[in-house]
């Protein structure tokens, strides 16, 4: 059962991220495209904003999918934390801790990759 609660969480949080990735990426989902978040990227003062939206966009695409495959896990894992801290940091830091605007859905992103990473995929992954 362990296997299948690691498969839960893996599909879960990995397919949310790609999902947000591919908003960024390509305005999939409702989002608003490289030039979109882009110019909200450098409106809350981060430089060149669409190259940012890029990289936390792959970021969230390329980790979220490794992670929900069970496939080079940690570094899934690793993507999703570095992304969920900038997202910390920058956007939702200053709104303290609830949602939807606090640090919440970030840390528990962040508590969930950290965990199976440490853990491992389980036995249905891509390993």
């Amino acid at each position: 059962m362990i296997d299948v609660g690691l498969l839960l969480i893996r599909l879960v949080v990995g397919l949310t991220l790609a999902g947000h990735g591919a908003q960024k990426l390509f305005g999939w989902f409702g989002g608003h495209g490289l030039k979109g978040t882009g110019g909200w990227m450098e409106s809350i003062g981060l430089p060149n904003g669409v190259v940012m939206a890029a990289l936390a966009g792959l970021a969230e695409l390329i980790g979220g999918l490794l992670f929900a495959a069970g496939f080079l896990t940690s570094l899934g894992a690793a993507l999703i934390v570095i992304v969920m801290l900038v997202a910390m940091v920058k956007v939702h830091g200053k709104n303290g801790y609830w949602a939807p605007n606090g640090i919440e859905y970030n840390l528990v992103l962040i508590v969930a990759a950290v965990a199976v990473a440490l853990m491992g995929p389980g036995a249905y992954a891509f390993h």
